[in-house]
């Protein structure tokens, strides 16, 4: 680990203040993510701002059943929290899905939508990375890719968002809270994370001097019919090799809403509201469900270790959607796919 200079701000505009003072500070949270990175030579920060003493913990419940999660507050406060599991239960599932207990006792909700890819070459310094080092090239492109991208890829980089949490909050109605030298301002959420394009080294939309301050959630829409699916090698603290977030709005067997979010399989939680409008109204059968996700894995491509994920990805999207058009929701506790 490389030496580095510490600062703990009591407020979020010194904090801005001090990432714009320093170009190469990063932001520790629950430091879940960050401290590897520096421990494994990926990332190097000349500053690290320490934001745990900024008034960023809290959840709170609007008066139109809207959540306000704030960027501190951990991913178990936010699982097991009576309102979270009343109003957003996917949201809850997908956390529970995720890491261990001991991690979502630190890991927070800013940290969760910032965390980098799991890549193997991007935690290998003595590799090419244009992620970690832009211009490199991608090791994974023709090295081994089973765990890597399917959609959203490019020439450039192939790699994977890890979030569980991110994929639920994809399929919901939710928008990003950041404050900066320029003030405040909000991102939706399926604008907030980056395809890899020419610059994958951009994990975000976030600018210079900003970061996370909280994320709004709709709430109670999808509170019965949802589930959250992962699919890993493993059925604990694994990264998903595919999961899926499905949430229903149905009146009399038939689709009023659908939301379908996709995680292991791209850049970024992947979703594409255009492919849900177009089954709007028709029944909630499976026969539905799989030509849904037909039209989501549309484009699909593998890289020959990962080529499996394709079929995986489309039995994932109907199982989840079978089970949240039943009310039987994935029970996470169970180390089982039901």
């Amino acid at each position: 680990m490389r030496p580095f200079s510490y600062l703990r701000p009591t407020a979020v505009s010194d904090a801005v203040s001090a990432l714009m003072a320093e170009p190469g500070a990063q932001v520790l949270a629950g430091g879940t993510n960050l401290v590897d990175l520096m421990k494994y030579d990926v990332t190097h920060p000349t500053a690290v701002i320490d934001i745990n003493d900024l008034p960023l913990r809290m959840i709170e419940t609007g008066e139109n059943g809207e959540m306000r999660l704030g960027a501190l507050t951990t991913n178990a406060e936010v699982a097991h929290d009576p309102a979270v599991t009343d109003m957003l239960p996917l949201l809850s599932s997908a956390i529970l899905a995720g890491a261990s207990p001991q991690l979502r006792n630190a890991a927070t909700t800013g940290g969760n939508l910032l965390q980098r890819t799991r890549c193997y070459y991007f935690y290998d310094p003595a590799t090419p990375c244009n992620k970690r080092e832009p211009g490199t090239g991608c090791s994974a492109i023709g090295g081994v890719n089973r765990i890597h991208a399917i959609l959203g890829a490019s020439e450039t980089c192939i790699a994977t968002h890890p979030s569980d949490m991110c994929v639920a909050l994809a399929a919901l109605d939710t928008t990003v809270e950041v404050a900066g030298p320029e003030g405040s301002r909000e991102i939706p959420f399926l604008a907030f994370h980056r395809l890899p394009g020419a610059h994958p080294e951009r994990d975000n939309t976030l600018q210079p001097g900003e970061i996370v301050v909280a994320v709004r959630v709709a709430g109670g829409r999808f509170a019965r019919h949802h589930s959250y699916l992962k699919l890993r090698d493993r059925l604990s603290y694994a990264f998903a090799l595919v999961s899926a977030a499905a949430a229903l709005d149905i009146e009399e067997g038939r689709i009023l809403d659908v939301r379908v979010a996709l995680g292991g399989v791209a850049h970024k939680p992947w979703r594409d509201p255009l492919a849900e409008a177009e089954v709007a109204g028709q029944p909630a059968t499976r026969q539905t469900f799989e030509a849904l996700a037909d039209r989501l894995l549309a484009g699909a491509k593998g890289q020959g270790g990962n080529d499996f994920k394709i079929p995986m990805a489309r039995k994932a999207i109907v199982r989840a959607l079978a089970q949240a058009a039943a009310g039987t929701s994935q029970i996470q506790a169970e180390k089982r796919v039901r």
